[in-house]
């Protein structure tokens, strides 16, 4: 074996321990779960037993991963540095494990729109926290007060609109690849 063998080797080991770990199961109820005699797994866990792919893709499925995050040794980049709007005060953060997916970080100083005209409906969902101040969300005819630290997410094919009350707030929101696209398509010189 290898000595970078040996090392992906002990590493997955290392993280079926952990997932069952923090799943809260016991060596018995995770080798139920994956079919195997509870000593297999103990001794899987422990480099006692070789690790055979069959195994690892009946361990992935019972720890609700994959195989792939399972047997995975890219760690070189895991800072990811944001795309900067600043002309809308926009900081966008792209998910690498599920491009679809994207990260925003925006601070807010006007109210939303009062007329639905201007409100804006498209695929997708989006998911937000308001980090300081307070936000209000237009969705259709509601008018919703989102509080620091409170979260919202909803639908984007409701027209929706989103403003500060009563003074700046920042907000964090999370969009899938439908959101994403309808709020560039929304915004002037993008899309």
């Amino acid at each position: 074996m290898t000595h970078e063998t040996g090392e992906l080797d002990s590493l997955v080991r290392k993280r079926i321990r952990a997932l069952r770990v923090a799943q809260g199961w016991s060596l018995e109820e995770l080798a139920g779960r994956a079919n195997l005699s509870q000593s297999s797994l103990s001794r899987i866990e422990n480099g006692q037993r070789r690790l055979a792919l069959d195994q690892l893709v009946t361990l992935a499925r019972a720890l609700d991963t994959t195989l792939d995050q399972l047997v995975e040794t890219e760690t070189e980049d895991v800072v990811v540095s944001p795309r900067i709007d600043a002309a809308h005060g926009i900081m966008r953060w792209p998910v690498k494990g599920d491009p679809g997916i994207s990260v925003m970080r925006q601070r807010m100083t006007e109210p939303p729109p009062e007329n639905p005209a201007k409100m804006r409906a498209h695929p997708g969902r989006e998911w937000l926290v308001v980090l300081s101040g307070t936000a209000i969300l237009m969705l259709g005819h509601r008018r919703i007060r989102i509080a620091t630290h409170q979260a919202a997410e909803f639908p984007t094919m409701m027209p929706h609109a989103i403003g500060a009350e009563g003074g700046p707030c920042e907000i964090l929101g999370i969009f899938d690849r439908d959101a994403r696209r309808g709020h560039q398509a929304g915004r002037p010189g993008q899309g």
